[in-house]
């Protein structure tokens, strides 16, 4: 069998109901990102996380499953910070399903809409399979995002 090259871009908006100020911290902050990054069924031990939110900075962590079959390292480098509003990146991820280790891009826009925050998620290229997984994750890890912001 062979894997078809990576060239679909993943897109998600989605509206959470806390200011950008909160949505912006819960990206950015390690004690957060361990609370609500992965999907249900995985988390991010809190020691794995380390953030140096400036451009030329880092964000590395391990998302791992809850029954320690899956370990999958994320390593990025911000290429774009603008506080409260824009993150940008690039990535190295391994340890995901049907997809070898991967060099990608993550673009997080953060938009004030009346108290909320409109979330704009670019992150890719994925393969066509890859990409439906993975926007199934990042809405089962919005999901514990909203429970955080709400709490």
């Amino acid at each position: 069998m062979t894997q078809s090259t990576p060239t679909k871009e993943l897109v998600i908006t989605r509206i959470f109901d806390a200011p950008r100020e909160l949505v912006y911290r819960a990206f950015t902050d390690p004690d957060q990102i361990a609370q609500w990054f992965g999907p249900v069924g995985y988390s991010v031990p809190r020691d794995t996380v380390e953030i140096d939110v400036r451009v030329g900075g880092h964000q590395r962590f391990v998302m791992v499953s809850d029954d320690g079959s899956m370990r999958s390292p994320v390593n990025a480098t911000f290429t774009e910070v603008i506080e409260n509003e824009l993150l940008v990146g690039s990535e190295r991820w391994e340890g995901i399903p049907g997809q070898a280790a991967a060099d990608m891009y993550l673009r997080l826009e953060f938009h004030e809409e009346g108290g909320k925050t409109r979330l704009v998620l670019r992150q890719g290229p994925y393969t066509d399979e890859v990409e439906g997984l993975a926007r199934e994750g990042w809405g089962s890890s919005f999901t514990k995002l909203d429970a955080l912001l709400a709490g």
